[in-house]
């Protein structure tokens, strides 16, 4: 790399791979053709500064930016997948996550990110692992899909400003769907509940972690109670919705085999008063006394 490169006005194009990053690079641009940032390739870039895009990367690996204390924001694009453990540690001036899918955050990861204020996560995550925003003093909302399992221990260890936890992904939309609005509402109150309790002296330091875990284990269970209770109501009336239509089914039966009963009724009436008129003479006295009635 020439001196041109390790000029403040010029921007380093990083292509992956075996590439060398210069100990003193200030400005990089991440090529788009990059998948993976190796391991330790940005390890201690102290003069690194400004903004740093991954928007194609998919994977980056353990301690690919640790200790680059310079730069303020990270944007992610949307085929990322892993980072990894340490990846960012320490990286103390950054402020901003741009992360809109990522599946695996590695332990330590975010750790000592000093500056952290605010930190929406996607839908698609699977793992926190731990001490991933260990020490993140500023951090003060989170958003997190609700999954069991998810966070490991200590995620948001020593987090002492952390008083919001929002949930994303569809919940929201499944609890405005709930038929009681009882149900809703305690729904809505059960997921509040944290951001109620946060921050507090006996939940503070390694003890938020397990509240925050607690919690979402508490969300699910209430939630599956009302989504029980919702298909029972359901399936109740449905049973209902089906006894009607048996019932206006019979009654539309009934009311046919009636109407055919007294065509069948006013068919045989006629036929008897025909055969009557026959047996009694009726015919003859027609024929012969009304025409002699016409005459007079």
């Amino acid at each position: 790399m020439d001196d041109a490169a390790h000029n403040n006005d010029e921007i380093f194009v990083y292509m992956g791979g075996d590439q060398v990053v210069p100990d003193d690079v200030v400005r990089v641009r991440i090529d788009k053709s990059v998948t993976i940032i190796p391991h330790r390739a940005f390890e201690h870039r102290r003069s690194l500064i400004y903004s740093v895009k991954l928007m194609g990367v998919k994977v980056i690996k353990a301690m690919a930016f640790c200790r680059c204390n310079g730069f303020t924001e990270v944007e992610f694009g949307d085929t990322l997948e892993t980072i990894g453990e340490s990846a960012f540690y320490n990286c103390t001036s950054l402020t901003r996550i741009t992360m809109p899918c990522v599946r695996n955050i590695g332990n330590y990861a975010f750790a000592n990110c000093r500056q952290l204020m605010d930190l929406e996560l996607p839908e698609g995550l699977e793992t926190i692992g731990e001490h991933a925003f260990h020490n993140c003093q500023r951090l003060g909302r989170i958003s997190i899909p609700l999954k069991d399992g998810m966070i490991e221990d200590d995620a948001f260890a020593f987090c002492p400003k952390l008083s919001t936890v929002d949930l994303v992904g569809g919940i929201h939309n499944t609890i405005a769907s709930l038929h009681l609005e009882n149900w809703r509402n305690e729904m809505n109150g059960e997921i509040n509940r944290i951001n109620q309790t946060l921050p507090t002296p006996t939940i503070g330091g390694i003890r938020m972690t397990a509240a925050i875990k607690q919690w979402i284990r508490s969300v699910i269970r209430r939630l599956n109670h009302c989504k029980a209770e919702h298909k029972e109501l359901l399936k109740e009336a449905t049973t209902l919705l089906e006894l009607a239509l048996w019932k206006a089914k019979i009654g539309e039966k009934e009311k046919f085999l009636g109407e055919v009963k007294a065509k069948k009724a006013k068919i045989d009436i006629q036929s008897e008063r025909n055969e009557r008129r026959v047996t009694s003479g009726a015919n003859v006295v027609i024929k012969n006394v009304l025409p002699l009635l016409e005459l007079l």
